[in-house]
C-alpha cells in the first residue's frame, strides 16, 4: 500500500463530512520545567507535538507520528493525544520516553537539556501505517476546545490511543525540530516526506538545537535537505543566527527560497514576524501582550500558518502550484493570523495554542 495506491478515496472538500487530514511527524516528549518561582512541573511537549495540538485546536483532523515508551511518561503522552482528539500513528515501544528538562529565565525564555531516543520504523512501514488508518467516524465527544493541557494528563482522559480520523487522504505533512535533525530517525522522516510529497504539501521548521547537533555545517546540510523537500518553511531569528551567523536574515530567507519552497516565514519574538514568497516580502509587528512565557509560541505560529493556508485552499499536492503563486496580501493575512496565535500562546504559561474561537475573536478585536 502506498500514498498513490489506486484505491484512492473519492475527492473531498475542506469541512466536508469526510475531510482530508493533516499530519505531523517528529518528537513528542515530556518537558520537566524548572523556574525560579515554582517547583518543577512535567508537561507533554516537543515542537512537532505542539504543532499537532495547535492544528487540532483549530479544528483540523490531525494524525501524529512520534514515538513514545511504554512507561509513565509515555502514557502521559498518549492521554494528551487522546484529550486533544489527535490520532496517534504509532503504538508505544520498549524504549524510554524522551525527556527535555527546560529552565526558564526571569524573562520566560527557556533553555533545554535532552534525554532522547529517536528511532522509528522504516519510511515504508510508516507510509503503510498512514495509508491503513481506520476509516471510522470520530465519536461526538468533547473536542479539543474543551480539553486543555491542564486536563490532558487526567487518568480519565481516555484510552491509550486517539480515535482514528474519518476517512480521507493525507493533505499536508509537517516535520521539524529534533525529529528532522537527530539520527537515525531524521533519515526516516526524510524518506517519509519524499513518499508523501506526491499527495501532500510539506512544511518544515528547523528549530535548531546546537546541544544536539553541535556541528553547524552538518546542521546546515540537514536543514537544507529538508528545505528542498518542503513547500512552507518557518524558522526563528535564533535559528538563522545559529545556522548562518555570517549573513543577514533576509539573505538567508532568499537563499532558502532558491531551494524550492513557496513560502518562508521567520519569527522575531517581540519584533514580530516576516515572510517571503515569489510575489514579495511582508512584515508583521508583534501584538502587544503581557508575556507569561514563550514556550510553544513558534509552534502556535506554525499551526496557525498552516490553518490559514488551508482556509485559502492552498494545501495538498494538487494545490502546490497555487501555493507558489500566493500573493503578498495573502502572505500578510497569514502573518497577521499566525502572529496573533503566537501572542495568545505567549500570554499563557506553557505551550497553550488558541482554539479556533479564541483566535477568531482575537482577530476581530
Amino acid at each position: 500500500m502506498s500514498f498513490t495506491d489506486s484505491s484512492k478515496p473519492s475527492p473531498v472538500r475542506y469541512f466536508s463530512s469526510v475531510s482530508a487530514y493533516l499530519a505531523v511527524i517528529g518528537e513528542c516528549l515530556v518537558d520537566v520545567v524548572h523556574s525560579e518561582t515554582s517547583a518543577p512541573k512535567a508537561h507533554v511537549g516537543g515542537s512537532p507535538f505542539n504543532v499537532a495540538v495547535g492544528l487540532a485546536r483549530l479544528e483540523h483532523d490531525v494524525v501524529f507520528a512520534g514515538r513514545r515508551g511504554d512507561d509513565d511518561y509515555g502514557r502521559m503522552i498518549a492521554r494528551s493525544l487522546r484529550a486533544q482528539g489527535i490520532t496517534a500513528l504509532l503504538d508505544a515501544d520498549a524504549s524510554p520516553t524522551s525527556v527535555a528538562r527546560a529552565t526558564l529565565d526571569p524573562t520566560g525564555q527557556a533553555s533545554y537539556e535532552f534525554t532522547l531516543d529517536w528511532t522509528l520504523p522504516s519510511a515504508e512501514e510508516l507510509e503503510n501505517k498512514f495509508c491503513a488508518l481506520a476509516r471510522e467516524t470520530k465519536p461526538a465527544a468533547a473536542g479539543p476546545e474543551h480539553a486543555g493541557p491542564e486536563h490532558a494528563d487526567s487518568e480519565h482522559a481516555g484510552p491509550e490511543r486517539g480515535d482514528p480520523v474519518q476517512a480521507g487522504p493525507l493533505e499536508h505533512l509537517h516535520a521539524g525540530s529534533i525529529g528532522a535533525m537527530l539520527q537515525p530517525g531524521a533519515e526516516t522522516v526524510k524518506g517519509v516526506l519524499d513518499r508523501a510529497r506526491v499527495v501532500a504539501t510539506i512544511s518544515y521548521d528547523p528549530n535548531y538545537r546546537p546541544t544536539l547537533v553541535p556541528n553547524r555545517e552538518e546542521a546546515r546540510r540537514q536543514a537544507e535537505e529538508f528545505i528542498a523537500r518542503a513547500d512552507v518553511i518557518q524558522a526563528s531569528t535564533d535559528d538563522l543566527d545559529l545556522l548562518y551567523p555570517e549573513r543577514s536574515h533576509r539573505e538567508t530567507m532568499e537563499a532558502w527560497m532558491q531551494l524550492g519552497p513557496a513560502l518562508v516565514t521567520v519569527t522575531r519574538g517581540p519584533s514580530g514576524a516576516m515572510g517571503l514568497t515569489r510575489a514579495g516580502f511582508a512584515e508583521q509587528e508583534a501584538f502587544s501582550i503581557e508575556v507569561a512565557d514563550t514556550v510553544g509560541a513558534g509552534d502556535s505560529f506554525m499551526a496557525a500558518t498552516l490553518s490559514t493556508l488551508r482556509g485559502m485552499h492552498l494545501l495538498g499536492a494538487s494545490r502546490r502550484e497555487a501555493l507558489r503563486e500566493i500573493s503578498t496580501d495573502q502572505l500578510a493575512t497569514v502573518l497577521r493570523t499566525a502572529a496573533r496565535a503566537a501572542a495568545i500562546n505567549s500570554s499563557r504559561f506553557g505551550a497553550q495554542p488558541p482554539t479556533a474561537d479564541e483566535l477568531a475573536q482575537a482577530l476581530e478585536s
